[in-house]
């Protein structure tokens, strides 16, 4: 007789996946190892940083806080995360080792401020010589003696100094550039100064190309106003400039001294007075020295706007290439354009 029972169909359950601790896996934000890679390095979490960040080796975190100290053990390092200053617990050393450790880091601290006052002390006595040696120089050896010897203290430690300050301040004031600016501007005229145009290559600003000519077509009659041609350059296309040098600025100021004396004895020993005729050398120079760098700086600005670049033709390549150029101007004409 069969039964009626229905067998009991049992259903298992299933067993609960094991969470993955993926939040709980550490690794070093320096070295990015984890826990399978060092199993016995220690772990420290030094800030306030939250997720994958927050762990790091303690060995690894101690050379990276040696990189940001340089040297100096009582300085704050912080977490380049979150910005947390980490807490550095240093063991004494003993009273002697900590009073050593004071010394040192007080000697770094002020070695920067020593150094600078050693540097501008150096600087400042040699002034104080140089100005000494232009008195000397320019009153003469014993009036300069007697002055300096008369002076008030506080005036020879003011006033020596200041010589080659002033001799430098001095130099830096370029008169020339201001005469050159007046002679290449469009207001001035050659023809209100015959006499300047005999002594100075100023050219009429008739005359510049860029310009067109003086003399038009009406009979040989000038026209005030010609507007300049299509192929002239516009205005202001030519500008003279002459950078600052420091160190010819340096060695000219120091240097004057030494020429205005050779020059007042050379070609004005007439005077008795040592001091003017030092004071005349050096008037004389700088006037003479000027006359003739206004010359060399006309000359070239003239030259500068009388220049153009032609077309790259084989026969300007010809004609202006210098025979030295060799290999250079025969690949030149071979790529110019034959017309």
């Amino acid at each position: 007789m069969a039964s009626n029972e229905t067998p009991e169909v049992v259903v298992a359950a299933a067993a609960p996946k094991p969470e993955v601790a993926a939040a709980d896996e550490r690794y070093c934000w320096v070295c990015f190892a984890t826990d399978e890679d060092d199993k016995l390095a220690p772990w420290v979490q030094p800030c306030n940083c939250r997720g994958a960040t927050k762990w790091v080796h303690q060995s690894c975190l101690q050379r990276w806080v040696d990189e940001k100290q340089k040297g100096n053990t009582f300085k704050r390092v912080c977490c380049p995360q979150c910005q947390s200053e980490y807490i550095i617990v240093l063991p004494s050393m003993g009273t002697l080792a900590n009073v050593l450790e004071g010394i040192d880091t007080m000697i770094k601290r002020i070695s920067p401020f020593l150094t600078a006052g050693v540097i501008v002390g150096s600087f400042y006595w040699m002034a104080v010589t140089y100005g000494a040696v232009t008195v000397l120089q320019t009153v003469g050896y014993e009036e300069g003696l007697d002055l300096m010897e008369r002076a008030e203290p506080i005036v020879l430690l003011i006033g020596l100094p200041a010589i080659p300050v002033g001799l430098i301040l001095g130099r830096m004031i370029r008169w020339e550039e201001f005469v050159l600016r007046f002679l290449q501007t469009k207001s001035f005229s050659v023809r209100k100064f015959p006499m300047l145009n005999l002594l100075l290559p100023i050219a009429s600003l008739e005359d510049d190309p860029a310009y067109g000519s003086s003399s038009g077509g009406n009979g040989g009659e000038s026209s005030p106003q010609q507007p300049p041609p299509t192929n002239g350059l516009p205005p202001g296309t030519v500008v003279s400039s002459d950078p600052v040098s420091a160190t010819r600025v340096l060695c000219g100021a120091l240097l004057l001294p030494t020429v205005s004396s050779v020059v007042g004895r050379v070609f004005f020993d007439s005077i008795q007075n040592n001091f003017q005729r030092v004071l005349v050398g050096g008037f004389a120079f700088v006037a003479i020295k000027g006359a003739l760098k206004i010359y060399y700086r006309q000359k070239q600005y003239n030259r500068k706007k009388q220049r153009r670049i032609l077309d790259f033709t084989p026969e300007n390549i010809r004609k202006y290439t210098t025979a030295s150029s060799g290999p250079q101007q025969q690949r030149a004409e071979q790529n110019a354009p034959r017309v």
